[in-house]
């Protein structure tokens, strides 16, 4: 199985509140991979940190031989689904979560979140929640 691992519990990781140590060293890390929106929203926030400098380390380190997905490789599904949540009167407003629910789906990834409500209505998404 593959995963894509939402920006939360990427945080997770870096905070401790999931095994950092066991995620960075484990083999099974190599079925994990991340979207180019998680890197942008893990950046913002080391920069936004009262120790930047710490902080990136700390993403450098996680990020280190993660596979980063293109987005590109989503477009077509995220404006698909965007259009379908739209017209079922279920439009998600956070673009981000948007982005990595159709990269999710574009790439038979499943997604793992310990927000399952903000991608529960996607059509065709599996989602696991390591942090339950």
């Amino acid at each position: 199985m593959r995963y894509l691992l939402d920006t939360n519990i990427c945080i997770y990781f870096l905070r401790g509140k999931l095994n950092f140590n066991n995620f960075v060293e484990g083999e099974w890390r190599k079925n994990c991979c991340i979207s180019e929106v998680t890197v942008l929203e893990l950046r913002y926030g080391a920069e936004n940190s009262n120790y930047p400098e710490k902080h990136h380390e700390s993403v450098d380190m996680f990020l280190c031989d993660l596979t980063v997905l293109p987005i590109v490789e989503a477009v077509d599904t995220y404006a698909k689904e965007k259009v379908r949540l739209r017209k079922a009167g279920m439009p998600l407003h956070d673009e981000f979560d948007l982005i990595i629910g159709a990269s999710a789906i574009a790439n038979s990834l499943i997604l793992v979140t310990d927000n399952v409500r903000h991608f529960k209505n996607f059509e065709g998404i599996n989602i696991e929640n390591w942090f339950k």
